[in-house]
């Protein structure tokens, strides 16, 4: 028998995108688009779209402002996770985390040796849970994204968001 995710109640869900990169713009951000356009093809609302530096204070700044946006239930990130000097995402999120999803690193890691072998290794994808905001963080790649938001983000983002509002 095959592992079903939590049905899908219809209810839309109201996200933030946000791409962390030094190098790309709107034009060329290929994962960011990957993100919009798979939460749109799935009835999600895609309300806010950025692109920041991969800068630790600017990050948690940006987290701080929209969870104070009482729209938005969920914001995904993209881009920052490696062990690059450059790659601070994972560390400005992991830092405000108040509750940590560890399944979606560790399933994320497993999904992804099964596409890129060991290199899975170097992934710092993490989620969890600041000021009542679902968050996810997945590696800048378009394959990494794709993977993510249609084999864990997608089946069960609005059974998470459902759990936030009980």
């Amino acid at each position: 028998m095959s592992p079903q995710p939590h049905p899908n109640s219809g209810k839309t869900v109201i996200c933030a995108v946000i791409t962390v990169s030094d190098t790309r713009n709107p034009q060329t951000d290929k994962s960011g688009q990957i993100i919009q356009d798979l939460l749109v093809a799935a009835h999600h609302v895609v309300e806010i779209y950025k692109i920041l530096k991969d800068e630790p204070v600017q990050i948690q700044e940006q987290i701080e402002l929209l969870s104070r946006n009482t729209n938005l239930d969920v914001l995904i990130f993209n881009g920052g996770t490696g062990i690059a000097p450059r790659d601070t995402t994972y560390d400005a999120i992991e830092k405000l985390l108040e509750k940590t999803l560890p399944g979606f690193g560790e399933l994320f890691r497993f999904l992804s040796y099964h596409e890129i072998g060991s290199r899975a290794i170097a992934s710092r994808a993490v989620a969890g849970v600041y000021q009542n905001k679902l968050i996810f963080s997945l590696p800048g790649s378009s394959n990494a994204v794709r993977l993510g938001m249609e084999k864990l983000i997608l089946p069960e983002m609005v059974h998470l968001v459902s759990q936030l509002e009980n």
